[in-house]
């Protein structure tokens, strides 16, 4: 994985790297992903024997995927009483649209910093030009 914009920009990534950065998740939360898209909704449990690891493994990885929009939990009730929760997925096109506006944000609020950079440019030089001035008059 690239440390920097710059570096991602030279680098070979997948689909997979860019909505792992853009929505701050592992690789893991991708594969439960595409297992809740593969296979519908799971509990936390099925999901864990799906990606070979543990149900509390698996959960964290739900609370991840949840915490940023692209999957949901259901109750469920149990005929008997009680109830469990099944993740459930958005559909792969609401997730493209999602990262693609958190895209278009991020390029929005990055374009607008460079623009502001002239005032910082432009301050940062007329301070220079104090010094320099300044530095001259004490030789």
């Amino acid at each position: 994985m690239t440390n920097s914009i710059h570096e991602m920009i030279r680098a070979s990534f997948r689909c997979e790297d860019m909505v792992k950065c853009v929505l701050g998740l592992k690789s893991l939360d991708i594969d439960a992903y595409k297992a809740l898209i593969m296979h519908g909704p799971l509990t936390a449990e099925k999901l864990g024997e799906i990606l070979n690891r543990e149900r509390s493994t698996a959960y964290r990885s739900l609370q991840n995927l949840i915490s940023c929009g692209i999957v949901y939990r259901e109750t469920k009730s149990i005929d008997g009483g009680g109830y469990y929760y099944e993740y459930v997925a958005i559909e792969p096109q609401e997730m493209k649209q999602m990262v693609k506006k958190n895209v278009d944000e991020w390029y929005s609020r990055m374009n607008d910093l460079i623009e502001k950079m002239d005032d910082k440019v432009n301050a940062l030089a007329a301070r220079m030009d104090d010094d320099r001035v300044e530095h001259e008059k004490q030789e």
